[in-house]
């Protein structure tokens, strides 16, 4: 387990909350994400899925296009919680890896849960090694 901030357990709290409410009737796997912009702001986000499946979206890329749509513009912090029945290791799909790079601070956490369901930290650059931006 890696050693969180009071506001880092906070934030997974909100995307566990939030998980709760995805649409998922084809896969069954419920993501929920929480954003911290560069105000403190936050937005979450939960993925939604259509009977044109797989197409649907993502949890992450719709809690940035909240944070965009609000103003926000970088990200500082994003939890992300995955999981069919109960919360498990889930890490971003690639598309979302290149948004969250998009939008990242230099300095941009990634918080998720291990495989035992412990927190753990990621930066983009573990997730997306050697990612451009135009």
């Amino acid at each position: 387990m890696i050693w969180l901030m009071a506001d880092d357990a906070r934030l997974l709290e909100r995307a566990r909350a939030v998980r709760l409410r995805a649409y998922a009737p084809f896969s069954g796997y419920r993501v929920g994400a929480a954003v911290v912009d560069e105000n403190g702001d936050v937005y979450t986000g939960c993925n939604v899925e259509n009977s044109s499946y797989p197409v649907g979206t993502c949890a992450e890329s719709n809690a940035v296009g909240a944070m965009i749509a609000a103003g926000g513009t970088q990200i500082k912090i994003i939890a992300i919680v995955g999981g069919h029945e109960e919360p498990e290791a889930c890490t971003p799909c690639g598309a979302c890896r290149q948004t969250i790079a998009e939008f990242a601070a230099d300095d941009a956490r990634i918080l998720l849960l291990d495989a035992s369901g412990e927190p753990d930290m990621q930066t983009i650059d573990d997730l997306l090694p050697g990612s451009f931006k135009l």
